[in-house]
């Protein structure tokens, strides 16, 4: 099953890089997703990947609220943070946290370490202005 998200993962961000949905288009972008490698399957994995697309439907609505503040309120406090990969992620779902890390526009990982942190930058409201 994780194999198939996988792909569907490939494909979605090979649309986004493209932005081209015609019939030779999406025969690339499928050759594509399937010939790239793909890690062993884990089995709790499933349960990971549904709740990180929930947290990416819930990310939309946060991060239009949060442009919103940073419009409105000056947010001139920066801080770096440190947080831990959760347990048992394979490569996509480490890439779709860093995605959701990323997506709102207070927070932006600045790297993955492979001890099993992320590095992110933040940006806060200065709570003295």
């Amino acid at each position: 099953m994780t194999v198939y998200l996988s792909i569907l993962l490939r494909l979605i961000i090979w649309f986004l890089l493209t932005s081209d949905l015609s019939l030779v288009n999406i025969v690339i972008g499928v050759a594509i997703a399937i010939l790239l490698p793909h890690d062993p399957p884990r089995l709790p994995v499933l349960k990971d990947w549904i709740r990180v697309f929930w947290e990416i439907i819930i990310a939309v609505p946060v991060a239009y609220f949060e442009a919103l503040q940073i419009m409105i309120l000056p947010h001139k406090k920066e801080a770096f943070l440190r947080r831990r990969v959760r347990p048992n992620r394979t490569p996509g779902l480490i890439f779709l946290d860093i995605f959701l890390i990323t997506f709102t526009p207070k927070t932006i990982v600045l790297s993955y370490q492979e001890d099993g942190w992320y590095k992110i930058h933040s940006v806060e409201r200065d709570e003295q202005s």
